[in-house]
C-alpha cells in the first residue's frame, strides 16, 4: 500500500512537470512568433529608409556640385582681383615714390631703397607684360633718376666725411710695430659707423640693382687723394715738428713708452749727418785738390788743434745756414722713410675698409687703382733721391751714399710687408717697389766702387800735405765713411752681391755679403795704403814722411779696434792687425834713424883713444869741439824741426819721445862723463851747452808747439 502511494506521488509530479513544461513551449512559441512580426516590421521600416535616403542622394549631389562650382567660381574672382590690384599698383608706383625719389635719400635711406625696390619691380613688369606702355617709361625715368641720387649720395657721403688721417695718429700706428713690443693693435676709423652702414647699403644696392661699376670709381678717386693727403700731411709734420730731440708721439704712445719694453731703436738719417758734412769736405776739397792740409782731425795735436775747434764748431753751430740745410735734409729723409712706413699701413687700412663696401671681384682691382698715386709719389722720390745721389758721385760727393743707406736698409725691411700689401695688385704694381731697391743698390755699388778707385788715385800734392805729419784727411774720411758702413753692413754688403752674378752670391747670400764687405773694406784699405805711401814722398825728410806714416797707420789701426771694423776686415784678413802693428814700428825705426846724425858725433867709436893725464894735441881738442859742437847743432835743429811736427795719439808720442830720450841721453851721458873734465877748451861752457837733463827736456819737448 505504501508504494502505491509513492507512485501515485510521482506520477502527479510528473504530470505536473509536464503541464509546466507544455506552458513554457506556447510561452516560447508565442515569442517567436512575435518576434517574427517584429522582424517583418525592421526589416519594412529599413526598406522604407533605405528607399528615402535613394531618394535624398539623388536630389542632394546636383546641389554639392553646384555649390563646389560656386566656390572655385568665388576664389578665381577673389584671384583676379587680387591680380588686379597687383597690376594697378604697379600704375600708382610712380605716383607713390616720385616725391621721395625727388627728395633724395638722405636722411631716410632705407625707406628710398624701399622706394627704388618697388620702382625696379615695376620696371621689369612693364617691360615683361606692356613694353609700350607710357608708364614704363615713367618709371624708368623715376629710376634713373633715383639710381642717380643714390650714386650722388654715396659720392656725397664719401667726400664729407672721408678726411686725411692725422700725423700723430700714423706715427702711433708705425711706432706700434718699430718701438713697443707689448703695443696692442691699432686700427683707424676712416669713417663713422653709421656713416659706413649707409655706404655699405648704398654700394650693395648698386652692384645689385644698379648694373654699373661708376661708384667704384668714385670710392677709390676720394679714397685715393685721402691716402695721398695722409702721407703728405705726415711728411709737413716732420718739416714743422721734428727736431733732434726725436719725432712727436701722441701722449697715449709716449705714456706707454715708460713702461713698456722697446726694441733697439733704428738708426735715424741724422745720426750719420756728422759724418756726412766731414766727407762732403773732403770730397769736393780732397779730391778735386781745391784745399790744403787737413781740418778734419778730432785729435789731439798743434795744426790740428785749430782745426778741431773749427770742425766742433761747424758741428755745433746749429744756426748757421749750412746747419740749416743739412738739418732740413735729414728731416726730408726722416720723413720719407717714416712715409714708407705710413704708406704700408694706411694701405693695409684702406684694404680693409674697402672689402666692407667693394665687391670681392672687383677688389683688387680697385685697390690697386686707389693706392697708384701714393705708390707713384713714393718711388717717384725715392726715384729723386737716387738721382740726387748720383749726381753728387759725379761730382766725387760720395755721402751721398750715405744717405741712400738708411732708405735702403727700411725699404728692404718692409719689402715682405709691401709684398703682403700689394698681393693680387698688378705686376707693374708690385715692380715698382723692388726696381727701387735694385736702383739704389746700383747706385750705392757704384758710388762704393768708385769711393775706392778714388781713394787709390787721389792726387799728391804739396799744397794738400799737412806740414805737421798728422793723419792726413784722405786717411781719416776713409776712415769715417767706413765706419759709416758698420750701421748697414747687411745693406752694403747686398749693395755689392747685386753687382755679382756668381752663383754663390744666391746661395749663401748673407755670408757671402759680408766676404764682399770685408774684401771691399780691405781693398778701400790697401787702396788708402798705397796712396799714403805716394803721398809720404812729397816730404823731402825722411823723418817726417815717416812720422806722416806713423800717424795714418796708427790712427787706421786705432780705428779698427775701436770700432767692429776689425772683426769684419779679418772674415778675410785675419793678420790685419798684425801688419799694422809692424808697420808702425818700422816708422818709428825710420824716424829714429834722423837722430843718427846727432848722436853719431858722439858715438865712442868715432872717438879717438886718449890717455889720461898726456896733454892733448890741438887736434885732439879741435875734434872734441866739433863733437860738442855737431851734436849741440844736430841736437837743437832736430828739436826746432821736430817740435812743430805732431803725432796726434799721446800714447804713441810719449812712446816715441821715451824711447829717443832713452837712446840720446845714454849716448851723451857717455859721451859728456868722458869729455866733460877734459881740458879741451878754456870756454866749456861754449861747447858743453846741456846737461844730459837738459836734452831729456827737449826731447820731451818734442811734437808740441805749445811747449
Amino acid at each position: 500500500m505504501f508504494a502505491t502511494e509513492e507512485l501515485s506521488a510521482r506520477r502527479r509530479e510528473i504530470e505536473e512537470k509536464l503541464k509546466q513544461e507544455e506552458e513554457n513551449l506556447s510561452f516560447i512559441k508565442e515569442s517567436l512568433e512575435k518576434s517574427d512580426q517584429l522582424t517583418k516590421n525592421m526589416v519594412s521600416i529599413l526598406s522604407s529608409f533605405e528607399s528615402r535616403l535613394m531618394k535624398l542622394e539623388n536630389s542632394i549631389i546636383p546641389v554639392h556640385k553646384q555649390t563646389e562650382n560656386l566656390q572655385r567660381l568665388q576664389e578665381n574672382v577673389e584671384k583676379t582681383l587680387s591680380c588686379l590690384d597687383h597690376v594697378i599698383s604697379y600704375y600708382h608706383v610712380a605716383k607713390d615714390t616720385e616725391k621721395i625719389i625727388k627728395e633724395g635719400p638722405t636722411g631716410r635711406l632705407e625707406e628710398y631703397l624701399s622706394c627704388m625696390d618697388k620702382i625696379q619691380k615695376a620696371v621689369e613688369y612693364f617691360q615683361d607684360n606692356n613694353p609700350d606702355s607710357p608708364e614704363l617709361n615713367r618709371v624708368k625715368s623715376l629710376f634713373e633718376r633715383g639710381k642717380e641720387s643714390l650714386e650722388s649720395e654715396f659720392r656725397s657721403l664719401m667726400t664729407r666725411h672721408t678726411k686725411p688721417v692725422p700725423p700723430i695718429l700714423i706715427l702711433d700706428l708705425i711706432s706700434g710695430d718699430d718701438e713697443m713690443e707689448t703695443q696692442e693693435e691699432m686700427s683707424l676709423e676712416h669713417l663713422p659707423e653709421s656713416v659706413l652702414h649707409d655706404i655699405i647699403r648704398i654700394s650693395g644696392w648698386l652692384v645689385k640693382n644698379g648694373r654699373n661699376q661708376d661708384f667704384m670709381t668714385v670710392y677709390f678717386q676720394i679714397r685715393s687723394v685721402q691716402l695721398d693727403r695722409s702721407i703728405k700731411g705726415l711728411k709737413d709734420h716732420f718739416r714743422k715738428n721734428s727736431s733732434s730731440t726725436g719725432v712727436p708721439y701722441s701722449p697715449a704712445i709716449q705714456n706707454k713708452r715708460k713702461d713698456t719694453p722697446t726694441k733697439k731703436p733704428i738708426k735715424r738719417p741724422g745720426t750719420i749727418r756728422k759724418a756726412q758734412n766731414l766727407l762732403k769736405q773732403y770730397s769736393q776739397h780732397g779730391l778735386d785738390g781745391k784745399k790744403g792740409a787737413s781740418n778734419l782731425i778730432p785729435m789731439e795735436g798743434h795744426e790740428h788743434d785749430l782745426r778741431v775747434k773749427h770742425l766742433c764748431d761747424t758741428l755745433s753751430d746749429k744756426h748757421g745756414p749750412a746747419a740749416g740745410r743739412d738739418d732740413v735734409f735729414d728731416i726730408e729723409i726722416d720723413a720719407y722713410i717714416h712715409c714708407v712706413s705710413a704708406f704700408v699701413k694706411l694701405a693695409q687700412s684702406e684694404y680693409q675698409l674697402l672689402t666692407e663696401i667693394v665687391p670681392e671681384h672687383h677688389q683688387k682691382k680697385t685697390f690697386d687703382s686707389l693706392i697708384q698715386e701714393s705708390l707713384d709719389n713714393l718711388i717717384m722720390e725715392g726715384d729723386n733721391i737716387v738721382s740726387a745721389a748720383r749726381k753728387a758721385i759725379i761730382r766725387h760727393d760720395y755721402s751721398a751714399v750715405l744717405t741712400i743707406f738708411p732708405i735702403l736698409k727700411h725699404l728692404k725691411q718692409m719689402k715682405p710687408e709691401f709684398d703682403q700689401v700689394l698681393q693680387g695688385t698688378a705686376a707693374g704694381t708690385k715692380n715698382k717697389l723692388p726696381g727701387l731697391i735694385t736702383s739704389m743698390e746700383t747706385t750705392g755699388a757704384k758710388a762704393l766702387e768708385e769711393f775706392a778707385d778714388n781713394i787709390k788715385n787721389d792726387p799728391d800734392k804739396e799744397y794738400n800735405m799737412p806740414k805737421d805729419g798728422t793723419v792726413h784727411e784722405l786717411t781719416s774720411n776713409a776712415i769715417l765713411f767706413l765706419q759709416q758702413l758698420l750701421d748697414f753692413q747687411e745693406t752694403a754688403g747686398a749693395m755689392l752681391a747685386s753687382q755679382e752674378t756668381s752663383s754663390s752670391a744666391s746661395i749663401y747670400s748673407s755670408e757671402f755679403s759680408r766676404r764682399l764687405l770685408s774684401t771691399y773694406i780691405c781693398k778701400v784699405l790697401g787702396n788708402l795704403q798705397l796712396n799714403l805711401l805716394s803721398k809720404s814722398k812729397v816730404y823731402e825728410d825722411p823723418a817726417l814722411s815717416a812720422i806722416f806714416l806713423h800717424n795714418n797707420y796708427n790712427y787706421i789701426l786705432k780705428s779698427l779696434e775701436k770700432s767692429e771694423l776689425i772683426q769684419l776686415v779679418a772674415v778675410t784678413q785675419k793678420t790685419a792687425e798684425r801688419s799694422y802693428r809692424e808697420l808702425i814700428e818700422q816708422q818709428i825705426q825710420t824716424y829714429q834713424r834722423s837722430w843718427l846724425k846727432v848722436t853719431d858725433y858722439i858715438l865712442e867709436r868715432n872717438l879717438p883713444v886718449f890717455q889720461p893725464g898726456v896733454k892733448l894735441k890741438d887736434k885732439e881738442r879741435q875734434m872734441i869741439k866739433e863733437r860738442f859742437k855737431g851734436f849741440n847743432d844736430g841736437l837743437e835743429e832736430l828739436c826746432k824741426i821736430q817740435k812743430a811736427w805732431a803725432i796726434p795719439d799721446m800714447e804713441q808720442r810719449d812712446k816715441i819721445r821715451q824711447a829717443q830720450k832713452t837712446i840720446v841721453k845714454e849716448t851723451y851721458g857717455a859721451f859728456l862723463n868722458r869729455y866733460g873734465n877734459v881740458p879741451f877748451t878754456k870756454n866749456p861752457e861754449k861747447y858743453i851747452k846741456y846737461q844730459v837733463d837738459q836734452v831729456g827736456e827737449m826731447i820731451e819737448k818734442l811734437f808740441d808747439t805749445s811747449a
